[in-house]
């Protein structure tokens, strides 16, 4: 018998500390779908989803990040349209240049008032209700 499971992956929500009103860091998609996304990507064979986050940030963007908080995990099975997964988001804070790496066409830093509207997968969801937490520290509810 062959069971199907959903994919772990990562998303790190990256809070620029060293700038004025800690903006946050989204990478532009070299590969499909096209478009801005929160950094992050696939959970390796052995690899627990905190060193992925921290391998992730740093081959996108560059930054050596540190884990705040686990923020909430999204499983919606149409989140990504190559294959059902399900995000374990994190924030994180960093300092410095963010430079593309990886499958990052670029990176851009963002305000909450100047977020691309492209964004790839549930990233809209997932930054409406980080911004909502941080401005108003109440968590979305679940379900």
């Amino acid at each position: 018998m062959s069971y199907r499971n959903p994919a772990p992956t990562v998303d790190i929500i990256i809070e620029l500390v060293d700038r004025p009103h800690r903006p946050i860091v989204l990478i532009e998609r070299h590969n499909s779908p096209l478009g801005w996304a929160i950094p992050g990507g696939f959970v390796d064979y052995g690899e627990s989803v905190e060193v992925a986050a921290r391998r992730e940030a740093q081959e996108e963007t560059g930054l050596q990040v540190e884990l705040i908080e686990q923020f909430l995990v999204y499983s919606d099975p149409n989140r990504d349209r190559r294959q059902h997964t399900l995000s374990i988001v994190f924030l994180a804070t960093a300092r410095g240049e963010p430079n593309a790496g990886d499958d990052a066409k670029c990176v851009g830093i963002f305000e909450s008032w100047c977020v691309p509207g492209n964004l790839c997968f549930d990233h809209d969801r997932i930054l409406r209700d980080y911004w909502h937490y941080r401005h108003y520290g109440i968590r979305p509810r679940l379900g």
